[in-house]
């Protein structure tokens, strides 16, 4: 009998036990975040600064629900990033299944937001609201990203409720395993968007070198 269970009520203690996934601590795995990164230029910080102004003044009377958090804070962060371009593209809701055949068991959710190119997943995008802690999201993102059925290398994760960002690194082989990035969060003084769209962006870059 198949066991079907939802990707928001996973335990990485259930995804450790179906899938033996391990948590990374080696920096290597994950340098994706921490490279030097591409300067900003002014008109980009001004942006960030506007949507960063735009989100504290919100939050005045919070919380700010899902859909809000990737008006306001995501969709410029995606635009600025160049994901809204070819060969890059979009998808939002997007059903997943994580099957795990010799256990009988279905693993069923909806990405909140998909960055392809062709058919890699350069990006899963999981937002919550506003009061949500992220790391509380980390289980559901990992369903997301072990999903992907192309997954031959890595498949990267951003979680963010529009104040606070974490970075995840995914991969099935040699063994399943995951790390993720520092927290950044925009209650800190200066404007840690810059550092997360330096991340995007790089990323972004990467994919499009490889191809070349």
């Amino acid at each position: 009998m198949v066991q079907t269970t939802a990707a928001n009520t996973a335990t990485l203690r259930d995804l450790k036990q179906v899938l033996g996934l391990q948590q990374s601590l080696d920096p290597a795995f994950f340098e994706e975040w921490q490279q030097n990164m591409s300067p900003l230029s002014e008109a980009e910080q001004h942006l960030l600064d506007r949507v960063k102004a735009n989100f504290t003044a919100l939050m005045e009377d919070p919380p700010m629900l899902e859909n809000s958090v990737k008006m306001v804070v995501l969709s410029p962060l995606l635009d600025l990033a160049g994901f809204y371009r070819k060969p890059f593209r979009i998808e939002t809701e997007t059903s997943i299944d994580l099957e795990l055949e010799d256990d009988g068991i279905v693993i069923r959710g909806r990405i909140d937001v998909l960055v392809l190119k062709e058919q890699f997943w350069l990006l899963v995008i999981e937002s919550k609201r506003s009061d949500f802690a992220v790391t509380r999201a980390i289980p559901q993102a990992l369903v997301y990203m072990l999903s992907n059925p192309e997954l031959t290398e890595s498949t990267f994760g951003l979680i963010t409720n529009g104040s606070e960002f974490l970075f995840l690194k995914a991969t099935q082989q040699p063994v399943a395993q995951y790390a993720n990035s520092r927290l950044f969060s925009l209650i800190n003084p200066n404007n840690e968007l810059y550092a997360v769209l330096q991340v995007l962006k790089q990323w972004g870059a990467q994919v499009l070198a490889a191809e070349n």
